[in-house]
């Protein structure tokens, strides 16, 4: 089980990415700024957290696409939270997957 401890501060998540485990899920969260025009027509930014997972036992860069879930949060703790919760909820829908991800050696093709 994820818990928000194991997650480091906002004002680290502000500058950099976050990526760590729990048994066999890999996570990583990360600030995004988005532009849009708002409704006078000037130009605006919003930031989210974007929370990744996948199977290991690979990093983030050699995972294949295709086998990582993302989800958007709001940028603030609140949205930890709710990322923390979500990835709770993916841990707990397919216990084998996450168990067995040890087992991925050999499973992706090119690595």
């Amino acid at each position: 089980m994820i818990r928000r401890e194991d997650i480091l501060p906002m004002g680290f998540l502000k500058k950099s990415d976050y990526s760590g485990s729990c048994g066999g899920l890999r996570y990583r969260l990360k600030k995004i700024t988005e532009k849009f025009i708002d409704d006078s027509g000037e130009e605006r930014e919003s930031s989210s957290l974007m929370c990744e997972i996948w199977p290991g036992p690979f990093n983030y860069i050699t995972t294949p696409a295709e086998v990582k879930e993302s989800e958007k949060f709001s940028f603030d703790e609140d949205g930890v939270m709710d990322a923390v919760s979500w990835m709770n909820d993916k841990l707990a829908e397919d216990p084998a997957k996450w168990e067995k991800a040890a087992s991925n050696w050999n499973s992706y093709q090119g690595v």
